[in-house]
């Protein structure tokens, strides 16, 4: 089932279903607090990073060493998904695909 639906910043309808939502915090049982900043990261990204295998990963700063990544996956111009979120320390900026600031 899908829990919620929004736009990315290259404007794809991305999807966040129940299964993908359990995943996520069975993997990290933090994140269960942050799911209004994991939607908004995908909204209002300060970066966007490469992922996996096409995936992209939307990077917010959530405070000192704290940083969320949000990996999704646009699949075509109107459709994507939520694969993951997490929170580590730090990031490689130099590797980003597009930075808020450069809008």
């Amino acid at each position: 089932m899908i829990l919620i639906t929004l736009n990315s910043v290259n404007t794809v309808l991305i999807r966040l279903t129940d299964e993908r939502w359990e995943h996520i915090v069975d993997a990290h049982p933090y994140m269960t607090g942050y799911y209004d900043d994991m939607l908004d990261a995908v909204k209002d990204p300060e970066y966007i990073l490469p992922g996996h295998k096409g995936s992209l990963i939307a990077v917010v700063g959530l405070g000192k060493k704290r940083i969320l990544h949000v990996m999704y996956r646009e699949l075509s111009g109107n459709d994507g998904f939520i694969i993951t979120a997490y929170i580590k320390p730090s990031f490689e900026r130099k590797r980003a695909l597009w930075r808020r600031d450069d809008r």
